[in-house]
């Protein structure tokens, strides 16, 4: 049994991961230096919660799967 509740849908899941990647290779091929890594860092955590499935964020702000949470 999971300990959360998805929020997010397939579509936005694959859509979360693909930026994610993206943001983490972009940071380290074009920035570098501390600024790089805290936004691989950003890039990873986003990537994460498309890879479980729910966004704390998207919870705060009452967005979830079929309407209104």
């Amino acid at each position: 049994m999971a300990f959360y509740r998805k929020n997010i849908g397939g579509l936005h899941q694959a859509v979360r991961v693909a930026a994610g990647i993206a943001a983490a290779v972009a940071a380290l091929v074009y920035l570098g230096g501390a600024v790089a890594w805290l936004v691989v860092l950003g890039g990873a955590g986003f990537a994460l919660t498309g890879l479980v499935g729910y966004c704390p964020m998207c919870a705060l702000a009452g967005i979830g799967r079929g309407g209104v949470s």
